[in-house]
């Protein structure tokens, strides 16, 4: 008796504790019966993924959801660690899911954004909407579910934004190329560095008719100027395609960076980077927000600069998607 006292009193104890519950990292699997990928038929429309589920957080409190997914040449968690994510979540209390890509999908670990099937919704995208429809029936996710990427993870991200909008209400592109900018996979890295081969805002505009989502979906475009891998035109491209999918038409080329020397460079801080900030904004909210960093490389801004594809010294990029959550959804704060 003694013995079931004891264990009563600690159960009692751990339920009305004051100290919150640690962070924790928890594994999964997600598939999808449109996920399967055109130019390799035999791997299976399945990917695993980890979901950080933040400190103090209980699976019956709501929580928006952050979806993170990482480049090439990364794991999840790499990116997770480089990114510093654990922190924002639990700063913001918000659960993040990290996709994994599978070996065998892409020899260099990259999500195919370029693959024709996903690059329409399906493929991989729609595999990554089924890891964010499982994660938001187990464990209360509202409203706000925002998807973030880095390089070919910020491509995959914006098909998201553009394909999946019942699931999606806001992304985050850092070194991110438009949905469906390349034609097809043969062509993909010319993309990479030479800018879309498509008209990026037709495909949202197409993709918009087709869903007939009522909410807008937001877009954080984050570049780096000095980008050798993505061309920094794809930033613009992005801007441009949101812009349309959210029922604004802005021409062609009306979006452009500006040359260095022409820039307005009184956005200077501390850091050893120039940043200029352009906000496009729909009755006094912003609905796209493009920040572009000189100097700055292929590389995840204010991560760990031990890690590849990290520059601590550039703004902290995860910082701003965590601003960008609570500005994409203002009605929500």
């Amino acid at each position: 008796m003694p013995r079931i006292l004891d264990q009563a009193r600690d159960w009692l104890k751990r339920l009305f504790r004051r100290e919150p519950v640690p962070g924790r990292w928890l594994d999964g699997s997600a598939w999808s019966v449109h996920g399967w990928i055109g130019f390799r038929p035999w791997i299976l429309p399945r990917r695993r993924y980890r979901l950080y589920v933040p400190r103090g957080h209980r699976r019956w409190q709501r929580a928006s959801l952050i979806v993170l997914i990482h480049g090439c040449k990364q794991t999840a968690d790499e990116l997770a660690r480089g990114a510093r994510i654990a922190a924002l979540a639990d700063d913001k209390r918000v659960l993040v899911l990290m996709p994994d890509q599978a070996d065998g999908a892409n020899p260099y670990r990259c999500w195919n954004w370029f693959d024709a099937r996903t690059s329409r919704g399906l493929g991989e995208a729609a595999i990554v909407a089924a890891m964010i429809a499982k994660v938001r029936r187990r464990w209360r996710v509202d409203d706000r579910v925002l998807v973030a990427g880095m390089s070919a993870g910020a491509a995959l991200a914006a098909v998201l934004g553009i394909h999946h909008r019942d699931v999606v209400g806001a992304v985050a592109t850092h070194s991110g190329i438009a949905s469906g900018a390349a034609a097809s996979a043969f062509s993909a890295l010319t993309v990479m560095r030479r800018g879309p081969e498509t008209d990026v805002a037709d495909i949202a505009r197409e993709a918009a008719r087709a869903q007939r989502a009522g909410h807008p979906v937001r877009l954080l475009a984050l570049q780096g100027m000095a980008d050798d891998v993505v061309a920094p035109r794809h930033a613009c491209a992005l801007v441009r395609q949101f812009l349309a999918a959210n029922g604004v038409d802005v021409p062609a080329g009306a979006v452009t960076s500006i040359p260095a020397a022409d820039r307005d460079t009184r956005d200077v801080s501390t850091l050893p980077y120039v940043v200029r900030t352009r906000e496009w904004h729909r009755d006094g909210k912003p609905l796209v927000r493009l920040v572009e960093t000189e100097s700055l490389g292929h590389a995840w801004g204010g991560g760990d600069g031990a890690m590849a594809f990290n520059d601590a010294r550039a703004p902290d990029a995860t910082a701003l998607v965590g601003v960008w959550l609570d500005d994409a959804f203002p009605a929500q704060r």
